[in-house]
């Protein structure tokens, strides 16, 4: 596995940096706010895997589905953040945010967009590994299938874990299903960048859990991401399509 360094004062790390995907990623950055751009599917997405992660936050931290603020004096890791989709509302919900992504086009477009919108959040461009700290809420959705190594990127996720922390993590499983509407159908018809996915890279639960043994944690929730013509992406037990886990220290 290659080493990298990151400038800024972050110590030398292995890397889960893959440079074609963060390169891919980057020539998405001007549109990725718009909901009828490249990113589309990502914001029809965002309300499902939030909900997820409200739920999840509720639930790990007994805190009262009711406040706006549930992450108030907590800080959140958001890691592959992209240009800040799910950066900004983990700010909104209170948190004190830091984004990373390895693609420096998208953190420009986040720091932009933050910048509009008067929201304070600190947003690195680099390696996860090389990132010090540790945060109450760590984020990962729909990133650990683009990674170069799978099992060191989740003990990364969890050495970012702070005491008593919540990883949240999100994937496509490797069904036929998923291979039909991600691959077949969303990059066939282009509602996704022809070239988003590599099939032979998508981690069924079974797998990711055990990579979360691995690294020291336990699943607590496993929750799928299905679609239906008639209520869209949704919260589900089905989890051929795409699914959400939640992971804490047992």
């Amino acid at each position: 596995m290659a080493e990298t360094s990151i400038s800024g004062g972050f110590a030398e790390a292995a890397s889960s940096i893959v440079p074609s995907e963060a390169r891919h990623f980057g020539a998405m950055a001007d549109d990725w706010w718009d909901p009828k751009g490249k990113s589309a599917m990502l914001h029809r997405l965002n309300p499902v895997r939030l909900a997820f992660i409200r739920e999840s936050i509720d639930r790990h931290f007994d805190t009262d589905e009711r406040t706006l603020r549930p992450l108030a004096g907590r800080t959140a890791l958001d890691v592959g953040c992209g240009a800040g989709l799910l950066a900004e509302p983990l700010a909104r919900m209170g948190a004190q945010v830091t984004g990373i992504d390895a693609a420096p086009e998208l953190i420009e477009a986040a720091r932009t967009h933050a910048g509009q919108t008067g929201l304070a959040i600190r947003y690195v461009a680099g390696e996860v590994a090389s990132l010090p700290g540790k945060f109450d809420l760590v984020t990962a959705l729909e990133v650990v299938e683009h990674v170069a190594d799978p099992a060191a990127f989740v003990r990364q996720l969890a050495d970012r874990l702070a005491p008593g922390g919540l990883l949240v993590m999100s994937t496509p499983n490797r069904t036929g299903l998923s291979r039909l509407l991600t691959i077949t159908l969303a990059e066939g018809t282009g509602q996704i960048p022809r070239g988003t996915h590599d099939y032979d890279q998508f981690l069924p639960p079974e797998q990711l859990g055990a990579l979360l043994t691995d690294a020291g944690l336990a699943v607590a929730t496993t929750r799928g991401i299905a679609f239906s013509p008639g209520r869209g992406l949704h919260l589900s037990e089905d989890l051929r399509l795409n699914y959400l886990v939640a992971a804490k220290r047992p």
